[in-house]
């Protein structure tokens, strides 16, 4: 586990090399664009590959193989569709919103090399209409709440809310008709984004559905490939911006109980390189299951003091019991913070309650088995949370690093 020393020393380090001793213009860049223009392709250049592939490398080729996505404007989807696009991938995307909500995509891609259909979950014909002649379809649907719409009702007060889409129709129903389909349309291969934390026994309904909805792909579609990540950190993560939010709202943050579950968090850039491995070598890895995880195991409450460290703000921890924070997260759901999407549920309450770890454990219990996967047999080494967390975590000081350093005030 991350011990004080080592998060307070690698904050330190971090400070020295990331934060520039004079202002620049271009010090404002943002987060994503960061990441998108210092991330080197990770694969070879396509006429290096095969001679049917044309074009010098990289998005302006052709590698003659179609993807569509669904779920692609989520954390992960963004990381992934960048990744297609930088590779020469053509894209069908599924949007369930408006033509904008997924305009970020399209700087991805060369031009033409994406095509965005309005569909339905709940409109079979327009998910085939999504897929079309896709050789590959990856499945990156997910809520971590259940979806809600306010609709008329005629006694007071004249208005209630609606459930949308619950965990069942997310991470069931949804999956299974998508693997369904793209077994009736002859697709080449299915990618299916389950859990690391998808098991049968958990308290959180997020999690028994997700393991649910795996078994329902593995039987629809049995050749799929079935990506198992644990909780995803990076600039848009709800994990550590969630610790620093909490300490800007509030000015503490809570941990349910004492803090001591387990997690090991995955950067969500390396689930997206090993999804694409998985894409230019499909049929390497039908039927597998692959486990995404980092190199280091913590403690929500080590994470607390890890964001502490970084936001220099020294809030204090709240150890909050289950059986109150449960009961405040119905009302705390339908606050926001900057966002659309609710800072804590009760069934989130559940998920910090128990650890979130690879499904066997240790990366030597891996080592000792062949049929379960992990970012290490496809190339990939995990990136420590560590190195990637200060960049996007010390906006929450005051005055942002900008206070600190001279040159720029």
């Amino acid at each position: 586990m991350l011990s004080n020393k080592l998060l307070r020393a690698t904050v330190a380090a971090a400070t020295k090399s990331t934060l520039p001793p004079t202002h620049h213009a271009n010090n404002h860049t943002k987060v994503s664009q960061l990441y998108f223009s210092t991330t080197r392709m990770s694969m070879p250049t396509l006429d290096e590959r095969t001679d049917k592939m044309r074009g010098p490398g990289g998005r302006a080729s052709e590698t003659g193989i179609k993807v569509a996505c669904f779920g692609a404007s989520g954390f992960l989807g963004t990381y992934v569709s960048y990744e297609l696009g930088t590779n020469a991938f053509m894209a069908y995307f599924g949007n369930r919103g408006d033509e904008y909500e997924m305009k970020h995509l399209r700087p991805f891609f060369d031009l033409g090399r994406t095509r965005f259909v309005f569909y339905s979950a709940r409109d079979i014909d327009s998910v085939r209409e999504v897929i079309a002649d896709a050789d590959i379809v990856i499945n990156m649907i997910g809520k971590y709440y259940e979806t809600r719409q306010p609709v008329s009702k005629p006694g007071f007060p004249y208005v209630k809310m609606q459930t949308n889409y619950t965990f069942h129709d997310t991470n069931v129903k949804i999956p299974k008709m998508i693997a369904e389909v793209c077994k009736e349309m002859q697709v080449d291969h299915l990618i299916h984004l389950s859990s690391a934390m998808a098991r049968p026994d958990s308290k959180s309904e997020w999690a028994r559905t997700k393991y649910e909805g795996e078994q329902e792909v593995k039987k629809a579609f049995p050749w799929a490939t079935i990506v198992r990540p644990t909780q995803l950190f990076g600039h848009e993560d709800r994990l550590l911006n969630w610790f620093a939010q909490m300490g800007v709202m509030y000015r503490c943050i809570p941990v349910v109980e004492d803090g001591e579950a387990v997690i090991q968090p995955v950067w969500v850039a390396d689930v997206a390189k090993t999804i694409l491995n998985i894409v230019d070598n499909a049929h390497k890895y039908e039927g597998k299951t692959i486990d995404c995880f980092g190199p280091n195991d913590v403690t929500y409450k080590e994470l607390a003091e890890f964001v502490n460290d970084i936001s220099e703000r020294n809030r204090r921890i709240v150890y909050i019991p289950k059986k109150i924070f449960k009961p405040a997260s119905h009302a705390l759901q339908w606050q926001r913070s900057g966002s659309t999407k609710p800072i804590i549920t009760p069934d989130l309450v559940e998920v910090m309650t128990e650890d979130y770890l690879p499904p066997l454990g240790s990366s030597d219990a891996y080592e000792t088995q062949h049929d379960i996967l992990t970012m290490k047999d496809l190339g990939i080494t995990a990136t420590p949370i560590e190195k990637i967390a200060f960049g996007y975590v010390h906006r929450f000081r005051k005055g942002g690093h900008f206070a600190k350093m001279s040159g720029y005030h």
